[in-house]
């Protein structure tokens, strides 16, 4: 939790929609996926990685993409709480902003993890799963929802 308020949306950092599709989500995930500061270098696996989308899936890849977001963006999280000593993992709801920046590092996590090829063909098969609700990224949301579930009798320390 950040000590300070977080500031009004006016006055935080305007965010440019990418070049090719017009879509702040593709821009965000773009700065999420840069590779050692080399912004152009993201946008190529990403790009070349919805390119593949396109030829596997034969569907608008944009749709696969927001998707897998969606599909892979939790609803419930576990946060410790300190209450007398003890520490609690309290469920707590996730803002949806949150929820869609876990989402990004789950699904860049899950096809950095994989080995042996080129990154977008990781990231596009990754992407694809998520679309249709399978995969590594897919199976860390269930285990967020399954962790959250199983401690909810401590919701009550929530505040």
């Amino acid at each position: 939790m950040p000590r300070k308020a977080l500031k009004p949306r006016e006055r935080r950092k305007v965010e440019k929609p990418d070049y090719k599709y017009n879509s702040l989500l593709v821009a965000r995930f773009i700065g999420k996926l840069n590779f050692r500061g080399k912004k152009t270098i993201g946008e190529d696996i990403f790009y070349s990685a919805l390119d593949r989308i396109q030829e596997k899936m034969k569907e608008e890849p944009l749709a696969v993409f927001t998707r897998a977001i969606e599909n892979t963006r939790p609803l419930l999280e576990v946060r410790p709480r300190r209450v007398g000593g003890a520490t609690y993992q309290v469920p707590s709801e996730v803002r949806p902003e949150r929820g869609e920046a876990l989402a990004m590092k789950w699904i860049l996590g899950a096809s950095r993890a994989k080995r042996g090829r080129p990154m977008h063909e990781r990231l596009s098969d990754e992407l694809m799963a998520a679309s249709k609700k399978e995969g590594e990224s897919i199976k860390k949301r269930e285990d967020t929802h399954k962790m959250a579930e199983a401690n909810k009798a401590f919701a009550h320390y929530r505040w």
